[in-house]
């Protein structure tokens, strides 16, 4: 990373621009200045929802007019957007609460932007994905941010079968609706011993952060309807490393790679981000790939 640098914001936003703004997920004073002036200088504001962005903008005496920028319209309205853009306009992208495009509408706006040519400028704020892992304590070097996980059991347990031994922290988003049935399957697929973070509602009134094995977390959850309510982000430790000389050492960064890739090419990007041996991975490669197409011949049968 280069050092900081002192950059101020001009008081006048440029034309042609599209600000990607963060806004507060819950403290209203997590609203950065810098992002305050953007909003109110900018021609239009592209909102999630305008009814919850209206009450935010009021809140802070900022008049400037709102358009719906929503999942169901992104991409009709982008070329509406672009067209504003090229006009010379200047135009703000928000979501309901924290930085637009991360589980949220706003990365096919973003793209049409770029491949219009125009420019895009983030302007950084709240965060529940980077709030949620600055107070983890997880100290491995990478993180896999997931977002939000199937709805339904099944597509929700595969989701989660090629992340159980990756070593990364891994980062999940989850409804309150979902969070009983998600912390049960995150127990039968990562295991009861494996380290968790449970954040709810981060930066608002009823904050709550839990630290802890997930069959302690789930346990907590299950027992309190109030741990049932709000948003949720859960952050999972590393898998711990498996013994140098295990057959199924790296099988969590094998699996992944051989769903998508041919078998060499898995083998040396399984290299690259393991260090094991080519021979050894390319070994286990193949007989996982011979694993699998068994369990296809036996379903066929069946």
């Amino acid at each position: 990373m280069e050092s900081p640098s002192v950059h101020t914001e001009p008081s006048e936003v440029s034309g042609g621009t599209l600000y990607v703004v963060a806004t507060p997920i819950g403290n209203l004073q997590d609203f950065t200045p810098r992002a305050l002036n953007i909003l109110r200088n900018v021609n239009v504001i592209a909102a999630e929802d305008t009814r919850v962005t209206g009450q935010l903008l009021k809140h802070f005496g900022i008049t400037t007019p709102m358009i719906s920028v929503r999942e169901h319209n992104e991409r009709s309205m982008a070329d509406k957007i672009v067209a504003r853009l090229q006009a010379g306009d200047a135009v703000a992208q928000v979501s309901d609460a924290g930085t637009p495009a991360i589980s949220d509408p706003g990365a096919q706006l973003v793209a049409a932007v770029h491949d219009a040519g125009l420019k895009v400028v983030p302007i950084p704020g709240a965060s529940a994905l980077t709030s949620a892992l600055s107070v983890a304590g997880f100290t491995c070097a990478h993180t896999l941010f997931y977002g939000f996980l199937p709805p339904k059991t099944r597509q929700r347990q595969d989701a989660l079968a090629p992340l159980v031994n990756l070593p990364y922290a891994t980062v999940f988003y989850e409804a309150p609706h979902r969070i009983l049935d998600t912390m049960a399957d995150l127990v039968a697929c990562f295991g009861a011993d494996r380290t968790a973070l449970l954040a709810r509602e981060i930066t608002k009134t009823f904050e709550t952060l839990k630290r802890g094995p997930l069959s302690a977390l789930q346990s907590w959850t299950e027992s309190d309807s109030n741990q049932q309510r709000g948003e949720f982000v859960i952050v999972i430790d590393a898998a711990p490393p498996a013994p140098a000389d295990a057959e199924d050492a790296h099988d969590g960064v094998l699996l992944p790679l051989l769903a998508e890739l041919p078998v060499k090419q898995a083998v040396a990007l399984a290299q690259k981000i393991s260090g094991a041996p080519r021979n050894a991975l390319y070994e286990r490669a193949l007989q996982l790939k011979a694993a699998a197409a068994a369990d296809d011949e036996d379903g066929e049968e069946d």
